[in-house]
């Protein structure tokens, strides 16, 4: 099982991005999916997250600002981010909890994508 994120990039202040995180393998069926991320120096932190019912949960920071999706046919999670700030800028990973063909449920990462907020 692999996740891939993709989207990240450079925007300046109050900018839009969206961020994509793929997972693919041998998949059974995915629980709960998220976005968290890392800002230097800091400890990672939860950003949202989404059950593969549709319930979402939002950090305070980012509540009325980010958007968490999914696409389940696609095994797919989203994060739309709007109004960024600087104080977004980070590592963004994507995490899933997978149960796989040969893996009881497992939670997976991705490797991470960076979006820094800088004019």
């Amino acid at each position: 099982v692999q996740l891939v994120e993709s989207g990240g990039g450079l925007v300046q202040p109050g900018g839009s991005l969206r961020l994509s995180c793929v997972a693919s393998g041998r998949i059974l069926s995915i629980n709960a999916m998220g976005w968290y991320r890392q800002a230097p120096g800091k400890q990672r932190e939860l950003v949202a997250t989404i059950t593969s019912g549709g319930t979402t949960n939002y950090a305070d920071s980012v509540k009325g600002r980010f958007t968490i999706s999914r696409e389940n046919a696609k095994n797919t999670v989203y994060l739309q981010m709007n109004s960024l700030k600087p104080e977004d800028t980070a590592v963004y990973y994507c995490k899933a909890n997978i149960q796989s063909f040969s893996v009881n449920r497992y939670d997976y990462w991705g490797q991470g994508t960076q979006v820094t907020v800088s004019s």
